[in-house]
């Protein structure tokens, strides 16, 4: 069980959501959901930076009017941060609505080497 994300490992996660920020303001959808599908993969086995980055999904589904994203975060925003809890989840899933909830994916190679510098086991 993971409860506490190393704080070297939350200063990435940080990263990622005020660089979300940054491109949201600026009106770069784009980059800024690349943000928040890397803070997804950063933060996932921690229930609260997990269920922070669902959150955030959820609110960026209602900024960009798309209901396929609100609809599909809700659940997610709802179980993810318990899987996360219990230790179960699907290592690098970017945490879109556009993916399955269950389904494992590679992690990008910066990432992985940033997971694989911290504490965080689930990804070995």
């Amino acid at each position: 069980m993971n409860f506490i994300m190393p704080s070297s490992l939350k200063e990435y996660y940080c990263l990622e959501i005020f660089r979300y920020k940054k491109f949201l303001q600026s009106g770069d959808f784009r980059n800024a959901w690349n943000s928040l599908e890397r803070s997804h993969i950063l933060g996932q086995a921690y229930p609260l930076e997990h269920t922070r980055s669902h959150w955030l999904m959820l609110k960026f589904g209602f900024k960009i009017r798309r209901l396929k994203e609100i609809f599909g975060q809700i659940p997610r925003l709802l179980i993810g941060g318990v899987k996360s809890f219990v230790g179960i989840i699907p290592v690098g899933n970017t945490g879109g609505s556009n993916v399955s909830p269950l389904k494992p994916m590679e992690i990008p190679s910066n990432l992985k080497s940033i997971l694989d510098n911290h504490k965080s086991k689930p990804y070995v």
